[in-house]
């Protein structure tokens, strides 16, 4: 029997799960569950980097393995689990904590953003120390489980980077503890833009709710959302990012979701207007959202949910225990160990 190779990913559960995580992540899980054994995981950890309400917390966790599940992961192909629920992640990040260096988490433009925009939110220089140090817990995340590939956004390649770094910093170290991650980017729509400006990713966390959308609300607010979508005054529908944004984003969601390369779509709407291409683009996202939905509303109170968390969650204990041991062990932190 052939064994499969491992990929990990998860999803920060500071919000909504927004049509930019579906169509630059959850897609591609969907896609590869086949082909790869898939540990999925929501980071509710890296959610309390910035304060943010319990209440809020509980519900974004609850309503993100809803929307796993009803998005297409089958709890019989891939291990779905809560990153808080393996403690292993914790205690190797101490670990990598006391193998990376200030300069490396400085270096990090994530934090260079994340930071700023505390100081402008709040006006204080108080910058929490999760902000700095996320990326080592990230780290920790994926070199738990030994995996091949760690599917990311093109914006996540520095973290990967890093954990990449220190990998090979503590195999030369201490003797081999850690498999060398590859990254897995997808071709078309791996980055999906803030719908009011087009230079930003799309975020959950964005202050304005017309900037994303989130794969919860309701079809008439998503189809507000695309038709209020920012462009540009050309109104002719070609495929430039650099120097048409905001319609190259609204090409790249429609070429993510219907499989047509962009220059075709391009091709195919050559002789119309901005409003005829909205409308396409409003039909083929709420269809798409109007069945997760639909599915997200008989999972969200199964009692089967609760059973698929705990068994993946046991299956990712016993490998990240098996690998925090072989770490600890030529690490010296075993101490009975010879």
């Amino acid at each position: 029997m052939e064994i499969k190779k491992r990929m990990v990913s998860g999803i920060t559960a500071t919000g909504t799960i927004t049509l930019g995580n579906y169509i630059g992540a959850i897609k591609n899980f969907v896609s590869l569950q086949d082909e790869f054994e898939m540990f999925i995981f929501v980071a509710n950890l890296h959610a309390i980097t910035t304060h943010i309400d319990k209440t809020v917390l509980k519900n974004n966790i609850k309503n993100m393995i809803a929307l796993y599940f009803a998005c297409g992961l089958d709890p019989n192909k891939s291990n779905v689990f809560i990153q808080s629920e393996v403690l292993e992640h914790t205690q190797l990040c101490w670990i990598l904590t006391c193998n990376s260096t200030i300069g490396e988490l400085n270096r990090m433009t994530q934090f260079k953003d994340k930071s700023n925009k505390v100081k402008s939110t709040n006006g204080t220089d108080f910058i929490p120390t999760g902000l700095l140090t996320y990326p080592l817990l990230m780290a920790s995340d994926i070199l738990l489980y030994d995996p091949d590939y760690v599917p990311v956004g093109k914006d996540q390649k520095q973290h990967i980077e890093l954990a990449r770094n220190i990998a090979e910093r503590m195999n030369n170290k201490y003797g081999e503890m850690f498999k060398i991650p590859e990254d897995y980017i997808s071709k078309v729509g791996n980055k999906i833009m803030d719908l009011q400006d087009p230079t930003k990713k799309m975020s959950k966390s964005s202050e304005n709710p017309k900037s994303y959308i989130s794969l919860l609300d309701d079809l008439n607010t998503i189809d507000k959302k695309i038709k209020s979508a920012l462009t540009d005054s050309e109104n002719i529908v070609k495929y430039d990012p650099i120097n048409k944004p905001g319609i190259s984003n609204l090409i790249t969601i429609y070429s993510s979701i219907t499989n047509i390369e962009p220059k075709d779509v391009e091709n195919n709407f050559k002789n119309k207007d901005y409003g005829v291409f909205k409308n396409e683009v409003s039909k083929v996202v709420c269809d798409l959202i109007s069945g997760i939905q639909k599915k997200y509303n008989e999972v969200i109170n199964s009692n089967e949910i609760d059973n698929w968390l705990e068994e993946a969650a046991n299956k990712a204990r016993f490998i990240a225990r098996k690998k925090l041991n072989k770490v600890m062990n030529l690490i010296g932190l075993n101490y009975k160990r010879k």
